[in-house]
């Protein structure tokens, strides 16, 4: 029998109306699916590049774990260090992250241009001499050339006090008590404990010391509990990781409490500059409430 031209229509047209296998609903379900999950990879990996470029030549995060630095640093203060002040840098080896294994050592190396070089009374985060996968963090109190020496506790660089071995600039110097008389000293009273004297061979004496050329001498704020450069020696500038520059978040040992008043509080504030620290706050708070403006509008969007 043949086919009338009506029939012939009318299933042509019922089959152009069948969903295409290829559009069905569970292809592209798969293709939404892979399309979703290959956009959150790019994301993923964006966003870790960022945060490695970051990492590697403008801020770097640290914690505090000891009380070397006290009273300047606290434990469990968390900060950020500057590492394009000094020259940035690229890796000179591959470490095994968390467990601070070196992989491959004397990689080619890219040191960026340096804004300025360190200083006297710069507090510097840098690789220990002893074991380059340890970070440590002390202050500087003499470069190259200056002559380091402590009598009786107390700091002297190139002739001139320094500081006190709490690192108190205010303190009074002149008189430093006997561990048996520690109240024999008028008001002011030394800042200095003799007691803890003898807690480290070289808290009361040491030097004089002549800083050799490229290098660093770094002590802790925290004198009598600081394991530093009258230890291990001077510190070769090519181990410094950066300036240590704000504290964005620090909490107290028991129950986990947050110290609020050294949240985003910049470290070694110069005096007189107190109204820096205020506008460092409300800009970083302002950026913060208008991220979560902007995403909440975007997302109700």
């Amino acid at each position: 029998m043949k086919e009338t031209r009506t029939s012939r229509r009318s299933r042509e047209g019922d089959q152009s109306h069948r969903p295409d296998q290829a559009n069905s609903p569970s292809v592209k379900t798969e293709r939404s699916w892979r399309g979703t999950a290959l956009d959150w990879l790019k994301a993923i990996a964006w966003a870790l590049a960022v945060a490695l470029l970051i990492r590697q030549f403008f801020f770097q995060a640290f914690r505090i774990p000891t009380g070397s630095m006290k009273e300047t640093l606290q434990i469990h203060d968390y900060l950020f260090a500057n590492k394009f002040l000094y020259g940035a840098k690229t890796p000179d080896r591959l470490v095994i992250p968390l467990l601070n294994k070196t992989l491959v050592d004397g990689l080619p190396q890219l040191r960026l241009p340096a804004i300025r070089q360190p200083r006297q009374g710069d507090i510097i985060v840098f690789e220990f001499p002893e074991d380059r996968n340890q970070d440590y963090i002390k202050r500087c109190v003499a470069v190259a050339g200056d002559t380091v020496l402590v009598r009786d506790g107390i700091l002297t660089v190139n002739g001139s006090v320094y500081e006190s071995n709490f690192a108190v600039y205010g303190g009074d110097h002149s008189c430093v008590p006997h561990w048996r008389e520690p109240g024999r000293c008028p008001p002011p009273h030394s800042l200095l404990d003799p007691v803890s004297y003898q807690r480290g061979v070289y808290n009361r004496q040491f030097g004089p010391y002549v800083v050799p050329a490229g290098h660093l001498f770094m002590m802790g704020d925290n004198r009598y509990n600081s394991m530093d450069s009258r230890y291990w020696g001077p510190l070769p500038r090519e181990l410094i990781k950066g300036k240590a520059e704000i504290i964005y978040w620090s909490f107290e040992t028991t129950f986990f409490i947050p110290r609020w008043e050294r949240l985003l509080l910049l470290i070694d504030l110069p005096p007189g500059r107190a109204w820096i620290q205020t506008v460092v706050r409300i800009a970083v708070l302002s950026l913060i409430a208008g991220g979560i403006v902007f995403y909440r509008r975007r997302s109700h969007a």
